[in-house]
């Protein structure tokens, strides 16, 4: 596996002192983010637009949307910026990643909005109200905490959906913290695992994942 993968991300373990609940939203947001990319750069070239699942999504695709999810929770949420077709990350109402845009280019911009999110919930309190505008469809603006709680969970839930794919793939899965130390184990883990579907496959003649 690639160096490329690794994570300098410390887990943000609940005994750790932090000097305000801000803080450990973005220790929180940090670990997650850098899984996510760390991740995404473990796995094979090919497997980057390719889906395994029957929903039909892509890691590319995954990528996009959790930066598109962050620009719209907080630049157009939070701060009521007139953001730029804040739908970008779908096509059709699914996930879309145009032909020409590659990793390095989404974790680029990935890396960019996490930048401005960081930026702004530095700047506000969590009981801040969000502006007023399209992004509540007509509800009362939730505050900061609350919009932190529901990144933290869409982050959550779809690492588990990642997990599942880097399992299939021979990637790295689990909770990847400072360098290989539960990187390379998850990650031997699943290559064990493929190993054994291969046989399988290979036993009853058929290919058990296309079914």
């Amino acid at each position: 596996m690639k160096d490329s993968w690794l994570v300098t991300v410390p887990f943000p373990e609940p005994t750790a002192p932090a000097a305000s609940r801000t803080e450990v939203f973005l220790r929180y947001l940090a670990f997650l983010r850098g899984n996510l990319a760390a991740k995404l750069r473990g796995l094979p070239a090919d497997e980057l637009r390719a889906s395994r699942l029957p929903t039909g999504w892509t890691p590319l695709e995954l990528v996009k949307h959790l930066t598109f999810v962050e620009r719209r929770w907080l630049e157009w949420g939070i701060e009521g910026v007139a953001v730029p077709d804040p739908w970008g990350d779908l096509k059709n109402d699914r996930w879309y990643v145009a032909p020409a845009e590659t990793l390095d280019d989404l974790l680029g911009e990935f890396e960019r909005q996490a930048a401005r999110s960081d930026a702004i919930i530095a700047r506000h309190d969590l009981d801040d109200v969000g502006a007023p505008g399209e992004r509540w469809n007509g509800q009362p603006p939730a505050t900061l905490e609350r919009v932190l709680f529901h990144l933290l969970q869409e982050y959550a839930r779809h690492l588990g959906h990642l997990d599942i794919v880097a399992e299939l793939a021979g990637g790295p899965t689990g909770e990847l913290v400072l360098g290989r130390r539960r990187g390379l184990r998850a990650a031997h883990q699943a290559a064990h695992l493929g190993a054994q579907v291969r046989e399988l496959r290979q036993f009853l003649g058929r290919d058990l994942l296309a079914r």
